[in-house]
């Protein structure tokens, strides 16, 4: 709260408002682990454990993909302590842009929102996606379909898509228990495969996975893979304005998220590793490695527990993902900068429901599009996580830097943040040039499109704020004290 206040005191602004600029929502209701599960279930840990090692270990197998995944999770330790402060200080609903906005402005932090949508958007539709080739992979792994159907996928994409509004409309405490109910589910399941995974392939299988040889020449492109594994985790700060104490629980659902998720990734990189150091080639070139690997053994219980644990856990992934994909759109509208109609909040459920409705319609869209167009549904998977990944570790970026000038600017200036962020956004930049440089499936396509795509709103924020220096006026709002929320004591 001082900080608040400090803040408040630099900037002008009255120590208490008339009303919160995020006026609409349910304020200060969340406890500490819905708002944890938010985190949680944007990064799918249990989805991505089972997708995401086995890119790395087709590239690096063993002990490199344990040093890819060891090295992404302190990148993203460092990326979360930068975080953390602003954290600390304000309760926003636009998520790392809101934060920019207060150390850089607008011009700065409308680019940065555009990353972020990219981010929450792409991850929606690739997570919309796995729900739909597990779910129906099923009746493969049970024997009575040789591939997964277009038209199962399709229902199932819009089915799921259905459940999710309905979710996400009617509360986001309601979201948040299904978003935690289902990804505990989704944990339990996976990683009780991979210990079992590392159980029956011991042995042999452990010596011929880690006695490969590294290079030091795919490493780097490797730990950007890994990273995409963690990207998400800064979801929780979406919540702030509904979390009940927004300045406790979702730093410390920063500071938890990428380590948690790290105890899962190094188990499911280990247990993989040496699971498919003796798998045939035909496994390990395989859509679904893992789900093949259980069929060739005669385990179909186990492949159809596999597909419906990657399935829960994207479920609840793009759930997670479109919750605050919504909530920046919501402090756009507020802002301005988007129509109105994104800004409202639903009378009685008090969730931003046309924003829900709209996101909803555009991410499903894309996997749909896809699968019409005859795209394969893993490398949709993957292509539409890659491009996720950009667009967040993009907003990464700006608000590591963003941290030490906003601190500055309430009057909290730290050498520490200043030498973290920079530090960190250095690592960040050599990390996506590594990206950029490196021509691995779409790669280069999808970098070229975030590249373009941002090229062009930086170029439209900059012409509107010459010409119309005042449109962009009310953009960095974040949920201030209102009289509403002051106990009035009546002295007798």
């Amino acid at each position: 709260m001082s900080s608040s206040i400090s803040r408040r005191r630099a900037t002008g602004s009255p120590l208490v408002a008339d009303e919160s600029p995020v006026r609409g929502l349910t304020r200060r209701q969340l406890p500490f682990i819905p708002v944890f599960a938010q985190s949680v279930a944007a990064i799918a840990p249990a989805g991505t454990s089972a997708v995401t090692p086995l890119f790395v270990i087709a590239a690096i197998s063993g002990s490199g993909g344990v040093l890819a995944f060891a090295a992404a999770a302190v990148v993203i330790m460092l990326v979360a302590a930068c975080i953390r402060p602003m954290a600390q200080r304000l309760a926003v609903v636009g998520g790392l842009y809101s934060y920019v906005a207060q150390g850089f402005g607008p011009r700065v932090a409308l680019p940065t929102a555009w990353s972020a949508i990219l981010g929450y958007g792409s991850v929606s539709m690739a997570g919309l996606l796995a729900v739909g080739l597990y779910l129906s992979h099923i009746a493969v792994s049970l024997g009575v379909a040789a591939a997964p159907s277009v038209i199962a996928m399709c229902v199932i994409v819009v089915a799921s898509a259905a459940v999710m509004t309905v979710l996400m409309v009617r509360g986001v405490k309601v979201s948040a228990t299904a978003i935690l109910g289902i990804e505990i589910v989704a944990v339990v399941i996976m990683v009780g495969l991979m210990l079992w995974l590392g159980i029956t392939h011991r042995g042999a299988g452990y010596s011929a996975a880690f006695t490969s040889h590294i290079d030091p020449g795919s490493m780097g492109l490797n730990i950007v893979v890994a990273v995409s594994a963690f990207v998400g985790f800064e979801s929780a700060t979406t919540l702030s304005a509904e979390a009940r104490r927004p300045f406790r629980s979702v730093p410390r659902t920063l500071m938890w998220t990428p380590p948690a998720a790290a105890v899962i990734y190094l188990l499911a990189v280990i247990s993989q590793s040496v699971a498919m150091a003796g798998a045939p080639e035909r496994i390990r070139e395989s859509p679904t490695p893992l789900a093949a690997l259980f069929l060739s053994e005669g385990t179909r219980i186990a492949s159809v527990i596999l597909d419906l644990g990657i399935a829960t856990s994207f479920f609840a992934c793009a759930l997670a993902s479109v919750n605050a994909l919504v909530r920046v759109l919501f402090t756009l509208g507020r802002e301005q900068v988007v129509p109105a109609g994104f800004g409202r909040a639903h009378r009685r459920f008090h969730t931003p429901a046309f924003a829900t409705v709209c996101a909803m319609g555009v991410v499903v869209a894309g996997p749909l599009i896809f699968l019409w167009c005859g795209g394969n549904p893993q490398t949709g998977i993957r292509d539409f996580l890659t491009l996720s990944a950009l667009g967040y570790m993009g907003s990464y970026l700006t608000a590591c830097l963003a941290a030490p000038a906003m601190l500055r600017r309430i009057g909290e200036a730290s050498r520490a943040i200043t030498v973290l962020g920079a530090a960190t956004a250095t690592i960040l930049v050599v990390l996506l040039v590594t990206g950029f440089t490196t021509d691995v499936g779409s790669g280069r396509v999808l970098c070229a499109i975030y590249v373009i795509s941002m090229i062009v709103v930086v170029a439209a924020v900059t012409v509107i704020a010459r010409y119309t220096p005042t449109r962009f006026g009310r953009v960095g709002v974040f949920d201030a004290t209102s009289r509403d929320d002051i106990l009035t004591v009546t002295l007798r």
